[in-house]
């Protein structure tokens, strides 16, 4: 006899499939690259966020052993514990040297995902007494985090200045933080920093940047969106994630020094997790010298040249390409159902897209979130540009 809380469950699944928004997970059986075992099938993938294609540099796997033979497999402790290994305070010294450009005075504090990053700057920076002023769009990360602070919370429109403008400019509030992603993860547009930190200046407010899909793609050095869009301030607080164009994992916060020792402090997602293990930032070391080197330049370059190409190829009818000039190029189609059968015919046949369904997205704007890695080759980009031609027709 099932239980009733269980059918409860049960039907509220089923609600789910029949509106085509259950989830399924697929098993992938070797490492991430454009050419990926799936469920025993080998598949072309266009779904990972390996912007870099540095998952399985050989380098970088070289450092996660090395890193595993010094360090051990575990930091069996928090930070504020036992937990805070060399190799930790080896990432946060370079990563805060690398994005000291953009942040005079920055120290960085290390995190094991984006989401703990998130959740502990925005429970730490604010309290009752501040006013968050989110983007439409942000990361669920920086809802959750918002939600966790305990601030009022007030929402402008996607990429609307002048309705933030209107909002700091009525807030009493005594501390102001605007919180937005850089390249907004669905879309693949980039906010208008330029304009935000203007308004932070004016309004003295913090400005909190979540630059997951920036971080290492974004700006001569890779520094990011604060380097692509020339934005340099000590109000900046920035996170980025280590496990996308970095290619291993988790993430940082940079920010002026004094935010930094706050952080550490207060922000009890840092204080009460165990830390990551000290092995992924030895890796790490080398994923970001190659960032920051020759061979991220030309990893960029390679990357920018195929996504002017795919963009160029396409010849879409039926569905609407979104205006990204980052890696993260999104289809429009529509239906959940209709998205589930276009990304089913694509499975089909050897290429593995994203679908995207809400409530990740607005009702009625389902979408192939298709990214692009500088691991691909151009005959790879123009097999998927053909494949979607001919869907689209």
């Amino acid at each position: 006899m099932t239980l009733p809380l269980i059918a409860r469950l049960d039907t509220k699944l089923d609600q789910l499939a029949a509106r085509g928004l259950q989830r399924r997970r697929r098993t992938t059986e070797s490492p991430c690259a454009p050419q990926v075992q799936v469920d025993g099938r080998t598949m072309l993938a266009f779904c990972s966020n390996d912007y870099l294609g540095l998952a399985a540099h050989p380098q970088v796997i070289e450092a996660l052993r090395e890193g595993a033979s010094r360090y051990g497999a575990g930091s069996g402790a928090s930070h504020l514990i036992s937990g805070h290994a060399h190799a930790h305070a080896q990432l946060e010294d370079l990563l805060a040297a690398f994005m000291q450009p953009d942040i005079a005075a920055a120290r960085a504090l290390y995190f094991c995902t984006g989401y703990m990053a998130n959740l502990a700057v925005l429970s730490a920076m604010a309290d009752r007494d501040t006013d968050l002023f989110c983007e439409q769009f942000n990361h669920a990360s920086l809802i959750d985090g918002a939600r966790l602070s305990r601030a009022s919370v007030q929402i402008y429109p996607h990429g609307d200045v002048d309705q933030l403008a209107l909002q700091l400019a009525t807030s009493k509030a005594s501390n102001k933080i605007v919180v937005t992603d850089s390249v907004f993860s669905m879309d693949g547009d980039v906010a208008p920093l330029a304009a935000l930190l203007a308004l932070c200046e004016q309004h003295d407010a913090w400005l909190l940047v979540d630059d997951a899909h920036g971080f290492g793609v974004l700006g001569e050095h890779g520094r990011g969106a604060l380097e692509h869009c020339a934005v340099r301030s000590q109000r900046v607080i920035y996170m980025g994630t280590l496990g996308k164009a970095a290619g291993v994992a988790g993430a940082f916060i940079a920010a002026h020094e004094s935010v930094i020792e706050w952080l550490v402090q207060r922000a009890r997602p840092y204080i009460y997790s165990t830390a990551a293990p000290p092995a992924l930032a030895h890796a790490l070391l080398t994923s970001l010298a190659i960032i920051a080197g020759p061979e991220g330049q030309r990893r960029r370059a390679h990357l920018t040249r195929l996504i002017a190409d795919f963009r160029a190829g396409l010849r879409l009818q039926q569905w609407q390409l979104m205006p990204s000039h980052t890696p993260i190029q999104p289809v429009i189609i529509g239906t959940n159902d209709a998205t589930m059968s276009a990304a089913g015919s694509l499975y089909a046949a050897g290429l593995w897209v994203g679908a995207i369904r809400p409530p990740t997205v607005p009702v009625g704007t389902g979408r192939l979130r298709i990214t692009l890695s500088a691991a691909h080759t151009q005959d790879e980009v123009t097999q998927l540009v053909a494949a979607l031609n001919g869907l689209a027709a």
